[in-house]
């Protein structure tokens, strides 16, 4: 764990901890490469625009996670959160300067059961960023696990099925690929899959659950996840587009995280 460069200190986490502003991405690393690389520094450059109108440098972010992750060969889950210690609830206008902040985690296994969903109405805070504000998302999924459910599916007030917890949804209707057009975090796995099966984007209401065969979740840790039923609809799992989707995601070789590797 290290910030800019350096062991974190106990003082520079106490922004994140105790004022909970900043916003982060998270990658799978395999061998040393990710996929959709450019599409996740894109991100944090862009979400620092918003959430700290400031400018991030991509290449020093790359510089900074090499730093973590050179000399491995195993497969990680690295995240790099970008904050300002000095910004919190006492002064949160301070003009900001982004500090960076790399960690990683164990990767856990890319082949998972299908997901068991329950539907809850709920938005989160700015849900076009990945920010760090995880209590909302996290409450709605402590809710559906302690009902017997993998995780929560976030349903507009109107129906418009938006996104889940820490993913992207996606529905097979017709034998067609639909995404539901709704605010959400759209995911660097979503927009991957998306250049390679073009989906539609439209409406999809938690009441239209009986027209739709399949649904699939989707993000960088797990990469295509069927999903087996939202509340009590159940829903195919074996549909062949979800192995297809599954395949070509499997199939994508990634960028190479430090230069120079082939």
């Amino acid at each position: 764990m290290e910030i800019n460069g350096a062991p974190a200190h106990p003082d520079d986490l106490a922004a994140l901890a105790l004022s909970n502003i900043g916003h982060f991405t998270s990658m799978r690393v395999a061998d040393g490469r990710v996929r959709g690389l450019d599409l996740h520094l894109a991100r944090l450059v862009r979400d620092c625009r918003v959430v700290f109108d400031a400018e991030l440098d991509p290449e020093r972010v790359l510089t900074l996670a090499r730093r973590v992750t050179d000399d491995r060969h195993d497969t990680f889950v690295l995240r790099v959160t970008v904050f300002d210690p000095a910004i919190g609830l006492a002064d949160p206008t301070a003009p900001a300067t982004p500090h960076i902040l790399i960690t990683t985690r164990p990767a856990g296994p890319s082949a998972l059961p299908p997901l068991r969903v329950s539907p809850s109405v709920f938005r989160r805070d700015l849900p076009q960023v990945k920010h760090v504000g995880l209590f909302g998302q996290l409450q709605q999924r402590r809710r559906a696990m302690l009902a017997g459910y993998d995780d929560a599916l976030f349903v507009e007030p109107d129906g418009r099925i938006a996104e889940g917890g820490t993913w992207n949804i996606g529905f097979v209707v017709g034998d067609r690929l639909v995404r539901p057009d709704a605010p959400c975090l759209r995911g660097v796995t979503a927009d991957l899959l998306q250049a390679r099966h073009p989906a539609s984007t439209r409406p999809v209401r938690i009441d239209e659950l009986a027209s739709i065969q399949a649904a699939f979740a989707t993000n960088t840790a797990i990469g295509v996840r069927p999903i087996g039923a939202i509340g009590e609809h159940e829903l195919r799992t074996d549909h062949p587009l979800l192995a297809t989707l599954a395949d070509t995601y499997r199939a994508l070789p990634g960028n190479p995280l430090r230069p120079g590797q082939g």
